[in-house]
């Protein structure tokens, strides 16, 4: 065991989580203001970032997405190609930079103000363009990187899913959205299974396995294997009425012996 690299890792966890306690305790107002404006919209949230920022802005976008925030991410140079026709009004565009200088970012600010846009910006410097032309600014600004050259974005790439996570959150909790809310937007997943299925979704109620109940034991084995649900469907009335008599036939290792079919035991 390299002691050394186990002390390295630890560091970049200690970094990381001082990172984040230091954003945490710069929340304001403008989180509030932001929070409220993607309420009130009948629009999308729109998640805007380049580079790492982009990456994480990916991760933003879904998660807002499967927790009843309607989001998507747009590349920055898509949207100054042709992509801002995706933008309504109506759309809260979250633009995410940590020098709030990118240039693919903020080359799309004045289109966002025509465009009557509420812009909310991400970004790690309270006086750069996009947190001045921001109307609501969150402040991810981070003192150290973990990266001992402090050039790979690793604490503020860190602050930034989590001010996303912050914003997914609180939003969740506005909306009181709950577990059956969940599993809609998750119907593959084992709790959208086990939320959202129903016994119509698992039954079948057509080509029965039927068999009367004068039938040969032949007669039984074939509909079963007609079926192929290991049974058969035993009827003991002549039509399915209001209260049908109904028994069903499993197989068993001894069904040779067996005088089959045998008195219904339920109805």
């Amino acid at each position: 065991m390299n002691l050394e690299y186990l002390e390295t890792a630890r560091q970049v966890f200690v970094k990381e989580a001082e990172s984040l306690l230091e954003v945490s305790r710069k929340l304001d107002n403008d989180l509030s203001a932001a929070i409220d404006a993607i309420l009130q919209t009948p629009g999308r949230v729109i998640v805007c970032g380049m580079g790492k920022s982009g990456i994480v802005g990916r991760k933003i976008a879904a998660t807002l997405a499967s927790t009843g925030s309607p989001s998507f991410f747009m590349h920055p140079g898509e949207a100054y190609h042709g992509d801002l026709g995706m933008v309504t009004p109506h759309d809260v565009f979250l633009a995410i930079s940590n020098s709030g200088e990118t240039e693919e970012v903020v080359k799309l600010i004045p289109y966002l103000k025509d465009n009557g846009n509420y812009l909310v910006g991400m970004t790690g410097n309270r006086s750069s363009t996009l947190a001045r032309a921001s109307h609501s600014h969150l402040d991810i600004g981070v003192v150290e990187e973990a990266c001992p050259l402090q050039l790979a974005p690793t604490s503020s790439t860190t602050a930034t899913l989590a001010m996303g996570d912050a914003l997914a959150v609180t939003l969740m909790k506005a909306r009181d959205f709950q577990p059956e809310n969940f599993a809609r937007f998750h119907p593959g997943g084992s709790l959208g299974r086990r939320l959202l299925s129903r016994v119509e979704h698992e039954m079948r109620s057509d080509n029965l396995p039927v068999v009367k109940a004068e039938a040969e034991v032949l007669d039984v084995i074939q509909a079963m294997s007609r079926g192929q649900l290991g049974m058969a469907v035993v009827q003991h009335n002549d039509s399915w009425g209001s209260s049908p008599m109904v028994t069903f036939a499993v197989p068993s290792r001894n069904t040779a012996n067996t005088s089959f079919p045998r008195r219904p035991t339920t109805s």
